[in-house]
């Protein structure tokens, strides 16, 4: 069974940030979210490809890119090559999402689509065969620190339910938005494979080690 701790740097301490990656690198991050947000697709700003490229030089661990900003094509490659392993898109940021995410692997990364909480499942399905990841927010895109949505562990059972269906739907699930102890549970029971957390894991008391391990031993005690 797959689970994946994914720290968000969004929450981490701007001023710094080498220092908070090296210590969730060293404490057991899986993965690293790196959220580009263009003030357009979503009301905040954050981030640019040098954060990508300057993450590379201190970690090795997977770059997991939450594009959430407009006309995404014209910057997947530039984000592919400044590092990202995995590249997610919205699927609401644009028209034409089957040829963002065949842009996304011909350039060489792990395609995956985003799908907001009022977006339905249907409007990406033809996506599923070509498709490395489906992220679903469990919380509105743009702001960290935001309360989970329960109404969501109901749509990623559906989606966990729906990929069970089909023998060439072969992606991961992955979780965005107020993540804690107690969702993670939730999450993980209803399907998810990755785990992105922010605020519960960067301002936590305990320290990053103790709390990665603990919301990756609760995931894997609820896909028991």
């Amino acid at each position: 069974m797959t689970v994946k701790i994914a720290p968000s740097i969004l929450s981490a301490d701007i001023m710094n940030l080498e220092r908070d990656v090296r210590a969730a690198d060293k404490a057991g991050a899986d993965v690293f979210h790196i959220d580009l947000m263009d003030g357009n697709f979503v009301p905040n700003m954050s981030f640019s490809p040098a954060i990508i490229a300057g993450m590379r030089r201190v970690t090795d661990k997977p770059l997991d890119i939450h594009m959430m900003i407009e006309n995404p094509d014209a910057y997947i490659k530039t984000v592919i090559d400044a590092g990202a392993s995995t590249v997610l898109i919205h699927a609401e940021s644009t028209q034409h999402i089957y040829r963002s995410i065949e842009l996304v692997k011909k350039y060489g990364a792990k395609a995956g689509v985003v799908v907001n909480p009022g977006t339905p499942l249907e409007t990406v399905k033809e996506l599923f065969p070509i498709i490395d990841r489906i992220l679903v927010m469990t919380v509105n895109p743009g702001f960290g620190g935001q309360t989970f949505i329960p109404g969501m562990t109901k749509k990623i059972q559906r989606l966990d339910q729906l990929r069970q269906t089909a023998a060439d739907d072969n992606f991961d699930i992955e979780v965005d938005g107020g993540i804690n102890s107690e969702t993670i549970a939730q999450c993980a029971k209803a399907g998810a494979d990755i785990f992105v957390a922010g605020s519960y894991l960067f301002n936590g008391q305990d320290g990053l080690e103790s709390r990665i391990d603990g919301l990756r031993s609760v995931a894997l005690e609820a896909k028991q």
